[in-house]
Protein backbone atom coordinates (compact mmCIF):
# COMPACT_ATOMS: atom_id res chain seq x y z
CA UNK A 1 0.00 0.00 0.00
CA UNK A 2 2.66 2.49 0.97
CA UNK A 3 4.84 1.36 -2.06
CA UNK A 4 1.55 2.36 -4.72
CA UNK A 5 1.25 5.60 -2.49
CA UNK A 6 5.32 6.38 -3.21
CA UNK A 7 4.32 5.38 -7.04
CA UNK A 8 1.49 7.89 -6.89
CA UNK A 9 3.55 10.39 -5.87
CA UNK A 10 6.18 10.29 -7.53
CA UNK A 11 4.09 9.84 -10.87
CA UNK A 12 2.24 13.49 -9.39
CA UNK A 13 5.51 15.16 -8.76
CA UNK A 14 6.68 14.24 -11.94
CA UNK A 15 3.83 15.81 -13.46
CA UNK A 16 4.22 18.66 -11.99
CA UNK A 17 7.42 19.61 -12.89
CA UNK A 18 6.21 18.70 -15.99
CA UNK A 19 3.59 20.91 -15.84
CA UNK A 20 6.17 23.95 -14.74
CA UNK A 21 8.39 23.38 -17.57
CA UNK A 22 5.76 23.58 -20.24
CA UNK A 23 4.79 26.82 -18.38
CA UNK A 24 8.34 27.82 -19.14
CA UNK A 25 8.83 28.45 -14.93
CA UNK A 26 11.83 26.31 -14.75
CA UNK A 27 14.10 24.71 -17.26
CA UNK A 28 16.03 21.42 -15.06
CA UNK A 29 18.46 20.91 -18.12
CA UNK A 30 19.83 24.47 -18.01
CA UNK A 31 19.40 24.89 -13.93
CA UNK A 32 21.44 21.59 -13.94
CA UNK A 33 24.17 22.53 -16.14
CA UNK A 34 23.94 26.05 -13.71
CA UNK A 35 24.28 23.98 -10.96
CA UNK A 36 27.68 22.27 -12.40
CA UNK A 37 28.90 25.57 -13.40
CA UNK A 38 27.99 27.57 -9.62
CA UNK A 39 30.04 24.98 -8.59
CA UNK A 40 33.17 25.15 -10.64
CA UNK A 41 32.83 29.19 -9.64
CA UNK A 42 32.69 27.73 -5.87
CA UNK A 43 35.98 25.87 -6.89
CA UNK A 44 37.87 28.30 -8.84
CA UNK A 45 36.97 31.07 -5.45
CA UNK A 46 39.03 29.00 -3.34
CA UNK A 47 41.62 28.61 -5.67
CA UNK A 48 42.09 32.23 -5.93
CA UNK A 49 42.29 32.48 -2.43
CA UNK A 50 44.64 29.95 -1.94
CA UNK A 51 46.81 30.96 -4.54
CA UNK A 52 46.79 34.78 -3.05
CA UNK A 53 47.75 32.91 0.61
CA UNK A 54 50.59 30.95 -1.07
CA UNK A 55 51.95 33.88 -3.22
CA UNK A 56 51.36 37.09 -1.09
CA UNK A 57 50.04 38.84 -4.49
CA UNK A 58 46.60 40.66 -3.42
CA UNK A 59 45.48 40.62 -6.81
CA UNK A 60 44.21 36.89 -6.79
CA UNK A 61 41.78 38.05 -3.48
CA UNK A 62 40.06 40.72 -6.51
CA UNK A 63 39.35 38.47 -9.08
CA UNK A 64 38.10 35.99 -6.16
CA UNK A 65 35.89 38.87 -5.31
CA UNK A 66 34.70 39.40 -9.10
CA UNK A 67 34.14 35.29 -9.43
CA UNK A 68 32.44 35.87 -6.21
CA UNK A 69 29.90 38.62 -7.60
CA UNK A 70 29.28 36.38 -10.80
CA UNK A 71 28.54 33.29 -8.65
CA UNK A 72 25.93 34.80 -6.30
CA UNK A 73 24.18 36.24 -9.39
CA UNK A 74 24.29 32.83 -11.49
CA UNK A 75 23.06 31.29 -7.87
CA UNK A 76 19.79 33.55 -7.91
CA UNK A 77 18.25 32.08 -10.70
CA UNK A 78 17.98 28.84 -8.97
CA UNK A 79 17.53 29.73 -5.28
CA UNK A 80 14.83 32.22 -6.09
CA UNK A 81 13.18 32.82 -2.47
CA UNK A 82 15.71 32.07 0.10
CA UNK A 83 14.07 31.71 3.61
CA UNK A 84 16.45 31.55 6.75
CA UNK A 85 20.10 30.26 5.77
CA UNK A 86 19.11 28.62 2.61
CA UNK A 87 21.06 30.74 0.26
CA UNK A 88 24.20 29.77 2.29
CA UNK A 89 23.28 25.69 2.71
CA UNK A 90 22.81 25.79 -0.83
CA UNK A 91 25.97 27.03 -1.85
CA UNK A 92 27.79 24.76 0.49
CA UNK A 93 25.65 21.88 -0.24
CA UNK A 94 27.01 22.66 -4.28
CA UNK A 95 30.89 22.87 -2.41
CA UNK A 96 30.24 19.37 -0.38
CA UNK A 97 28.94 17.69 -3.16
CA UNK A 98 31.93 18.84 -5.62
CA UNK A 99 34.67 18.38 -3.63
CA UNK A 100 33.29 14.76 -2.54
CA UNK A 101 32.86 14.06 -6.06
CA UNK A 102 37.07 15.33 -6.63
CA UNK A 103 37.79 13.24 -3.66
CA UNK A 104 35.92 10.44 -5.31
CA UNK A 105 37.25 10.83 -8.61
CA UNK A 106 40.74 10.76 -6.96
CA UNK A 107 40.13 7.18 -5.02
CA UNK A 108 38.63 6.14 -8.18
CA UNK A 109 42.39 6.83 -9.94
CA UNK A 110 43.99 5.06 -6.77
CA UNK A 111 41.94 1.91 -7.11
CA UNK A 112 39.89 2.49 -4.22
CA UNK A 113 36.30 1.31 -5.81
CA UNK A 114 34.17 1.01 -2.46
CA UNK A 115 35.74 4.18 -0.83
CA UNK A 116 34.95 6.10 -4.38
CA UNK A 117 31.77 4.74 -4.98
CA UNK A 118 30.86 5.76 -1.25
CA UNK A 119 32.09 9.37 -2.20
CA UNK A 120 30.17 9.71 -4.97
CA UNK A 121 27.10 8.31 -3.59
CA UNK A 122 27.22 11.22 -0.77
CA UNK A 123 28.49 13.96 -3.30
CA UNK A 124 24.79 13.10 -5.82
CA UNK A 125 23.10 12.92 -1.68
CA UNK A 126 24.22 16.37 -1.14
CA UNK A 127 23.22 17.29 -4.48
CA UNK A 128 19.54 15.80 -4.36
CA UNK A 129 19.42 17.72 -1.00
CA UNK A 130 19.99 21.31 -2.60
CA UNK A 131 17.25 20.26 -5.58
CA UNK A 132 15.49 19.09 -3.14
CA UNK A 133 15.75 22.65 -0.83
CA UNK A 134 15.23 24.32 -4.25
CA UNK A 135 12.42 22.84 -5.57
CA UNK A 136 10.54 23.09 -2.62
CA UNK A 137 10.65 19.31 -2.26
CA UNK A 138 11.18 19.07 1.33
CA UNK A 139 9.11 20.41 4.33
CA UNK A 140 11.27 20.20 7.02
CA UNK A 141 8.19 19.98 10.01
CA UNK A 142 7.34 16.78 8.46
CA UNK A 143 10.66 15.13 8.48
CA UNK A 144 11.22 12.96 11.18
CA UNK A 145 13.88 10.41 12.25
CA UNK A 146 13.58 7.02 12.88
CA UNK A 147 16.22 5.27 11.96
CA UNK A 148 19.67 6.01 9.92
CA UNK A 149 18.02 3.76 7.01
CA UNK A 150 14.34 4.34 7.11
CA UNK A 151 12.42 7.70 6.47
CA UNK A 152 9.54 6.32 8.36
CA UNK A 153 7.78 2.95 9.98
CA UNK A 154 6.75 2.11 6.35
CA UNK A 155 10.08 2.56 4.74
CA UNK A 156 10.50 -1.45 3.45
CA UNK A 157 13.42 -0.20 1.06
CA UNK A 158 15.51 1.15 3.92
CA UNK A 159 16.77 4.17 2.01
CA UNK A 160 16.06 6.80 3.83
CA UNK A 161 15.22 10.66 3.11
CA UNK A 162 18.18 11.17 1.44
CA UNK A 163 18.03 7.98 -1.04
CA UNK A 164 14.31 8.65 -1.90
CA UNK A 165 15.08 12.09 -2.88
CA UNK A 166 17.89 11.03 -5.10
CA UNK A 167 15.25 8.98 -6.58
CA UNK A 168 13.15 11.78 -7.00
CA UNK A 169 15.96 13.60 -8.75
CA UNK A 170 16.95 11.11 -11.05
CA UNK A 171 13.80 11.04 -12.56
CA UNK A 172 13.08 15.04 -12.74
CA UNK A 173 16.56 16.09 -13.82
CA UNK A 174 17.24 14.44 -16.64
CA UNK A 175 19.22 16.54 -19.03
CA UNK A 176 18.66 14.45 -21.87
CA UNK A 177 14.80 14.39 -21.72
CA UNK A 178 13.56 16.94 -24.31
Amino acid sequence: MEKENLIKNVDEFIQKIDKMKKQDKMDLSSDQDLSIAIMNLISIEEHFFFTAQKTNKLKYFDLLQEVRAMRGELLKKIVKNPEGEVWCISKHLLAASMRLMEVGTKQNKLGKKNEAYDLFNKAYNLYSLFWGLNMNLINAENIKKIDDNALNVHDTEGNGFMGKLGGLVKKVLNCCRE
